[in-house]
C-alpha cells in the first residue's frame, strides 16, 4: 500500500431546510403542509424543549458546530455531502409528499461554511418545491461556486460526475444517483429537456452496468471514483440482497467507494475486494432533535467518515470516524461512552459483512482492511 493516500470526507444527509432554516439569519416562509406541523418553527421548539435554547438568529456555522474544526484538522482532499433540501423561495409544494424541505437562498453561506467540494443532489427532497425550485437550487449553488452532481437541467447534466482535482495529478470523480426505495418519485427523473435527478428505479444488474458505462467513459489512471447512492428506508439496520449486489457490482466494475445514504442512522460498513461500501451513513444535520419514537436507534449520534484510499488502485487505507452528537441544533463531540456504544453497534450490524472497528484514543473509531475477517 502506497503512503500516497487521498482522504475524502463523506457524510449522510445534510438537511438545512425547515427548522434549521428558521434559526439562520435569513429564515424563509415557515409554512408547512404536514399532518402534525404547519410551521417550521415548531421543530426548533421541540429541540429547545429537549436540550435547551437555540440561538436565533444563529451564525451560519452554528449547525456544523464541532464538525468544522474536525474537518480543518483532518484537511481531506475532498468534502462530499448529500444536500437533502431545496434551496428556494418557491411555495409550490410538491403534491403527494408528507414532508417538504426548503432553505432560503440567502442562507446558502451555512452550506458554504463547511466548504463542500461536491453537493450530491439525487435524493427525495431536492424537488420538494417543484422544477422551478430545483432550477433555483441549481442556480444558487452555482452562484456560490459549489459543485453538484445527481441533478441537472437534463438527463446528461444530472448524470454527469463532479470532478475534483487533487494533488499529485489525481482526480476524484463523484457520481450521484437516487433510487425509488428512498422515496424519490419516478416523475422526478430528469428526462428530455426537463430538469430532475439521476434516477434509478431498482438496484438491478442493468442499472449497475449503466452507471459503470458512465464511469468507464471518464475514469483515468490515478482517479478515485465515488458513487453516491440515495437508497433504502429511513429506519432499520437491514440491507437488502439487491442493494448489496448492486454495490458490489459497482466495485467489481471499477468504482472505488460506494457512498450510501437515506437512513436516519448508520447502517453497516463493508470492505469488499479491498474497497469501501458505506451502506448507509445516517443523517448528519437535520431538525429531528426532540422528535420521539425512534430513540433506540440513537439518531442523535452523527458520523463523519474520513476515508483514505490509494489513488492508483482505489484500495482502502482506512476509515476514521469521530462521532458527533446533535444538541441544540448543533453538532458537538460525542462522549466517550456514546462512541463506545456506536462501536458496539457498528460491529454488531456489520457482522454479516465481517467488518470490525478499532477504538483509538479520544473516541475515534477506525476501520482498516486488516480489521476484516
Amino acid at each position: 500500500m502506497s503512503s500516497d493516500l487521498v482522504t475524502v470526507f463523506l457524510c449522510g444527509d445534510v438537511m438545512l431546510g425547515r427548522g434549521v432554516d428558521q434559526i439562520l439569519p435569513h429564515p424563509g416562509d415557515p409554512a408547512l403542509r404536514e399532518r402534525h406541523a404547519r410551521d417550521a418553527r415548531a421543530y426548533v421548539e421541540l429541540a429547545e424543549a429537549a436540550n435547551g435554547p437555540v440561538p436565533r438568529p444563529a451564525d451560519f456555522s452554528w449547525p456544523w458546530g464541532d464538525a468544522l474544526q474536525m474537518l480543518d484538522e483532518a484537511s481531506p482532499a475532498a468534502r462530499i455531502v448529500n444536500l437533502e433540501t431545496s434551496v428556494t423561495r418557491s411555495d409550490a409544494f410538491a403534491p403527494g409528499k408528507e414532508v417538504h424541505y426548503r432553505m432560503h437562498p440567502a442562507n446558502v453561506p451555512c452550506l458554504a461554511a463547511a466548504r463542500p467540494d461536491v453537493c450530491v443532489l439525487a435524493n427525495n427532497h431536492v424537488l420538494d418545491f417543484g422544477r422551478r425550485g430545483l432550477e433555483e437550487t441549481l442556480d444558487t449553488l452555482a452562484g456560490a461556486e459549489l459543485r453538484t452532481a445527481g441533478a441537472g437541467t437534463n438527463p446528461e447534466d444530472a448524470r454527469r460526475p463532479a470532478i475534483i482535482p487533487v494533488e499529485g495529478g489525481h482526480r476524484i470523480l463523484v457520481f450521484s444517483l437516487g433510487m425509488a426505495s428512498s422515496g424519490i418519485p419516478r416523475a422526478w427523473a430528469a428526462a428530455g429537456d426537463r430538469n430532475g435527478v439521476a434516477f434509478v428505479a431498482t438496484p438491478s444488474d442493468a442499472a449497475a452496468n449503466e452507471v459503470l458505462g458512465r464511469v468507464r467513459q471518464v475514469k483515468r489512471p490515478g482517479n478515485v471514483v465515488v458513487v453516491s447512492v440515495h437508497w433504502g428506508s429511513n429506519w432499520g439496520y437491514g440491507v437488502s440482497r439487491e442493494q448489496t449486489a448492486f454495490a458490489r457490482a459497482l466495485i467489481d466494475g471499477g468504482v472505488d467507494i460506494v457512498h450510501g445514504h437515506s437512513s436516519h442512522h448508520p447502517r453497516p460498513l463493508e470492505v469488499y475486494r479491498g474497497k469501501l461500501i458505506l451502506h448507509g451513513c445516517g443523517d448528519f444535520i437535520d431538525d429531528y432533535e426532540g422528535i420521539t419514537g425512534y430513540e433506540n436507534f440513537r439518531d442523535d449520534l452523527r458520523l463523519p467518515y474520513l476515508v483514505s484510499v490509494e489513488p492508483d488502485t482505489g484500495r482502502l487505507g482506512d476509515v476514521r470516524i469521530t462521532p458527533l452528537q446533535a444538541r441544540r441544533m448543533r453538532l458537538w463531540h460525542a462522549s466517550y461512552e456514546d462512541s463506545r456504544w456506536l462501536r458496539t453497534l457498528l460491529d454488531r450490524i456489520g457482522r454479516g459483512f465481517r467488518s470490525y472497528l478499532d477504538a483509538e484514543p479520544e473516541a475515534t473509531l477506525t476501520l482498516r482492511p486488516s480489521s476484516v475477517s
